[in-house]
């Protein structure tokens, strides 16, 4: 039997993703994140997939702290671009961009376009590696449709293009609360927490 969950790594260096998984993850496990580390070596994300890159941090990471290790990434894939930006979605607009300069691109690729062409598919993997390799990997994803325009001031990314008709609003209108169960991080990290959660409780991964 392995030794019972104590504390889960979060691969990531963005404070938003940090704090969505620390408010989703409700188990009796210390988490902790690269601000608990020195010298935490950067992950090249050069995967072809967002599964692929959150696989790749988990276990790099999980090897490099000896500790289990939770890494996600993230895609926004629009239908009427063939799927961009995919798993290219946060560099998309040219390295040290911001999420400003990825949502101006988006809108310019989508200017004029009717509203029915304009769905799209937010993705998020969620892996969890151990130290010796060993991973879990879930994919949660939400349909919507770009906005026409920036709304919202909540959330990050795409968050205020993304446009959720179940609620009549973007990501970024949404309270966190709202946000943290409806969300495509949200989705990946419940069909994750069962072997999170049998981890804590029986020592199985």
């Amino acid at each position: 039997m392995e030794l019972k969950l104590k504390e889960l790594m979060i691969a990531s260096k963005n404070k938003n993703k940090i704090s969505e998984i620390k408010s989703i993850i409700s188990a009796d496990v210390k988490l902790k994140s690269f601000m608990d580390y020195e010298n935490i070596p950067d992950i090249v994300e050069d995967a072809q997939s967002i599964e692929g890159n959150s696989i790749k941090k988990a276990v790099e990471i999980a090897k490099f702290t000896g500790n289990y290790s939770i890494a996600d990434d993230t895609g926004i894939f629009v239908e009427y671009l063939g799927g961009e930006p995919g798993v290219l979605s946060a560099r998309w607009a040219g390295p040290g961009c911001s999420y400003e300069d990825n949502n101006k691109k988006l809108l310019g690729k989508l200017k004029g376009v009717k509203w029915e062409n304009r769905k799209a598919v937010f993705k998020c993997a969620i892996t969890i590696a151990s130290p010796d390799g060993r991973y879990h990997s879930r994919v949660g994803e939400l349909n919507g449709y770009i906005g026409t325009e920036i709304k919202g001031n909540n959330g990050f990314g795409y968050d205020p293009l993304f446009f959720v008709p179940d609620f009549s609003m973007t990501l970024a209108e949404m309270n966190a609360e709202l946000k943290n169960k409806i969300s495509h991080r949200a989705i990946a990290l419940k069909l994750i927490k069962p072997v999170i959660d049998r981890l804590l409780n029986y020592g199985i991964f």
